[in-house]
C-alpha cells in the first residue's frame, strides 16, 4: 500500500484566477473546493488539470479492466 510519501502531487488550475498549483494527493478534494467557495461563490472553476484527470481515469479504468 503507498504510503503519504509515495502519493502524488495534483495539478489544480483555475483559469479565472490565472493560477495553477500543486496539492498532495489527500488534500486536492477539500483544496479545490475551499478555493471555489472562497473565490467563486462555491462555483467549480478551481479545478484538477483536465489533461491529468483524464490520465488518472484511464489508468483506474486500466487497472480495474474496465476497457477490455
Amino acid at each position: 500500500m503507498a504510503t503519504e510519501d509515495d502519493l502524488p502531487e495534483i495539478p489544480v488550475i483555475c483559469a479565472e484566477c490565472n493560477t495553477r498549483t500543486r496539492i498532495a494527493f489527500e488534500d486536492v478534494e477539500e483544496s479545490v473546493r475551499s478555493h471555489n467557495e472562497q473565490f467563486h461563490d462555491g462555483e467549480s472553476v478551481a479545478q484538477v488539470d483536465p489533461d491529468v484527470l483524464d490520465h488518472l481515469v484511464d489508468r483506474v479504468a486500466d487497472d480495474l479492466d474496465l476497457l477490455g
